[in-house]
């Protein structure tokens, strides 16, 4: 540790300190930003394009926002590839309005917490359902919430424009976030080897 504190020290890192009572950074250093290239720029402008226009309002700000981020601390010579970039997000509608609060949803995928649902399949039918999210996944037309079932005893879709009633419950749903996530990918390989088309 002492030889690395030394070595950071020779690059002119403000460090203060020594041996037996311990060493400090000096607040007046910051790590110089990641530069990107333009192909990355580029990258991140379409993805935060397409997030933009995905009617997640927090998550749409939030896009919004990377890219204002990028772009400050951005060069001149590459500003240009935020202001006027040479990839572009089609601008689809929006999916359609559901009761599902995205943001709540998020949070109760990253806690490990269940879902109470009422649910109206394509047919009409409505189930009352208690989920674990896995994934909030987006397309163009639709968000779907990938969770494991209760009722059903096995992953489900749910089309968050069918949800009628969302709930996050305080329960946990006791299970590795983790493993859970495996278990959907195997499922979702296994289901992509008997119908491609999903």
């Amino acid at each position: 540790m002492y030889r690395d504190i030394s070595d950071l020290i020779g690059q002119r890192v403000p460090i203060v300190g020594e041996a037996g009572l311990g060493y400090q950074l000096g607040p007046e250093y910051d790590m110089p930003p990641l530069m990107l290239t333009a192909d990355e720029i580029e990258a991140v402008v379409l993805g935060a394009q397409w997030v933009a226009g995905l009617g997640d309002k927090t998550l749409s700000n939030a896009a919004r926002d990377v890219v204002a981020k990028i772009s400050e601390v951005l060069p001149k010579r590459l500003k240009a590839y935020v202001a006027e970039p040479s990839v572009g997000a089609k601008p689809d509608s929006a999916p359609a309005e559901d009761n599902v609060d995205t943001l709540k949803l998020r949070r109760a995928i990253h806690e490990g917490r269940k879902v109470r649902l009422s649910y109206r399949a394509g047919n009409g039918e409505e189930t009352h359902r208690i989920v674990w999210p896995i994934m909030l996944g987006y397309d163009a037309e639709t968000r779907l919430l990938i969770a494991w079932c209760e009722l059903r005893q096995t992953i489900r879709h749910f089309r968050t424009d069918r949800v009628t009633e969302f709930e996050v419950m305080e329960t946990s749903y006791g299970r590795n976030k983790g493993e859970l996530r495996r278990y959907w990918e195997l499922w979702r390989e296994e289901q992509l080897k008997t119908d491609p088309s999903k």
